[in-house]
């Protein structure tokens, strides 16, 4: 058995909207071990976006725990969670999050900063996840300058560069043509083959279908069985959309 990365039991999460009481996540279980590929596919409102921050340690649960590479998170104040969250979690977002001021390679180096790396150190961290993403002669491009699959390939290296146990991909092909989300697909694909352990969410069934192992989040109840789920929709909608 490979080693548990992630360890969740019993996870909820319940807002005040409007003087209704929303269980965004209703009793989530989970474990994800390393070198796992998993989509996680839900439509708009399923709480599959306050699972993916709950993951991120980007909030807290109400109940449940939480076990990341071996520390429990749950009871972690706000600067624990974010230490936590740059040493053992590289995040790719939909829109890319550059800062439009700085380089290819200064966006990289940007979370090495925050973690304390010595300069010297940060800047072969930040070319060489460059190179692994095709991107190190671009390293001095500002994202203007750059296509948006090169803009995605300066995230991930970002996401790389500090060697996180984790990849947390929020829709990553989202904002991309159909062309360039196939070859991010197909490098995201890659790293997992070389033992990248990822989570990625989606509302795409084609994207969805890439990773080795599909569950599904509905109604803020998770299943296992979302490759069932791809197998029923194969000739229905890509998008999975909200009734």
């Amino acid at each position: 058995m490979t080693e548990e990365l992630i360890s969740i039991r019993n996870l909820r999460k319940v807002y005040e909207l409007g003087g209704e009481t929303v269980t965004a996540l209703d009793g989530i279980s989970i474990d994800i071990h390393q070198g796992d590929f998993v989509s996680i596919i839900g439509p708009s409102g399923s709480g599959k976006s306050t699972f993916m921050n709950m993951i991120g340690c980007l909030d807290r649960p109400d109940e449940g725990s939480y076990t990341l590479d071996g520390e429990e998170v749950e009871g972690m104040k706000s600067n624990q969670l974010a230490a936590i969250r740059n040493e053992k979690i590289g995040f790719i977002f939909q829109s890319f999050n550059l800062l439009p001021k700085l380089t290819a390679e200064e966006n990289v180096e940007l979370p090495l900063i925050y973690r304390g790396m010595p300069r010297k150190e940060r800047k072969e961290a930040a070319a060489a996840a460059l190179d692994k993403v095709g991107l190190a002669e671009r390293s001095h491009h500002l994202p203007n300058q750059l296509s948006g699959g090169q803009q995605q390939r300066v995230a991930i290296a970002r996401a790389l560069a500090g060697n996180p146990p984790i990849l947390l991909a929020d829709e990553p092909t989202g904002a991309l043509d159909s062309h360039t989300s196939k070859e991010i697909l197909e490098m995201i694909s890659e790293l997992n083959a070389q033992g990248q352990t990822i989570v990625l969410i989606t509302h795409d069934l084609d994207v969805a279908r890439k990773a080795k192992r599909v569950v599904s989040i509905q109604d803020g109840k998770l299943s296992e069985n979302g490759g069932d789920w791809l197998a029923d929709h194969s000739n229905g909608p890509k998008k999975y959309q909200r009734k």
